[in-house]
């Protein structure tokens, strides 16, 4: 909940005058919802794409106040869906964050799942099974091939907005637990081709060592991506990183 429509307009535009496009860096724009419409008529697609913050599941009804997938076809490429502050502050369950994600699917929106525990689930030691039931409650439903398109994004509670980062080390182990996952439950190709990336107190100061860390295709950057210097030194950090692993 960050920028009126016009900041929003004005972060776009100088944006796009710092950076470059890159074959092999996708940048995506999630700004709030009341600017996300203003922005799809002024983005340079070639550069950026777009994603909502959150939609609702049913395609359209009595749901004052909510925003479907089915509206947001044509605007949003992306949609960012069981975000933990929506989880832990909203109240989604699986269920809900499962009815959001098929929605996105049949509306040709890929879902950015967020899945990730909480402080007091780490320390009991419960990381791996908080990622099985929140990939199985998220994925429910789904195709292989859907799956296999999407983005899974791990964001630990314990380390977004707290300067307490997570370890290459501690992401690349939840990495495999989420592809090993899914590729219980929708084979190898699916486990391979679906994209994870990591979010939690990113920087451009550790954006390079999550980028290089096995098993992690992007970044999900929060405070760091209001920044123009910092964002766009992420960017760069992507772009060296896809060098590398070409």
């Amino acid at each position: 909940m960050n920028l009126t429509v016009h900041e929003s307009s004005l972060y776009l535009h100088k944006l796009g005058q710092k950076l470059k496009p890159h074959r092999n860096v996708e940048i995506v724009l999630a700004p709030n919802l009341l600017a996300l419409q203003s922005l799809s008529v002024q983005v340079e697609r070639k550069l950026f794409k777009l994603a909502a913050q959150n939609l609702y599941w049913k395609d359209e009804g009595a749901f004052t106040g909510e925003v479907s997938a089915h509206q947001l076809r044509g605007i949003a490429s992306y949609a960012i869906i069981g975000h933990s502050e929506r989880r832990h502050i909203f109240g989604e369950h699986d269920k809900d964050v499962r009815n959001k994600v098929q929605a996105a699917v049949r509306n040709s929106i890929t879902p950015i799942l967020c899945v990730g525990e909480t402080a007091h689930e780490r320390a009991a030691k419960e990381t791996s099974g908080v990622l099985h039931d929140q990939i199985v409650g998220g994925l429910a439903n789904l195709t292989a091939e859907e799956v296999a398109g999407m983005v899974i994004a791990y964001e630990p509670v314990w380390a977004i907005g707290t300067g307490d980062n997570a370890l290459p080390a501690d992401v690349e182990q939840a990495v495999h637990v989420i592809r090993r996952q899914i590729e219980h439950l929708y084979g190898r190709d699916a486990a391979h081709n679906v994209r994870v990336i990591y979010g939690g107190s990113v920087s451009s100061q550790n954006a390079a060592s999550y980028l290089n860390t096995v098993g992690v295709d992007g970044l999900l950057p929060g405070g760091s991506s209001l920044k123009l210097d910092e964002f766009k030194a992420i960017v760069d950090a992507a772009f060296e990183a896809g060098k590398k692993q070409s």
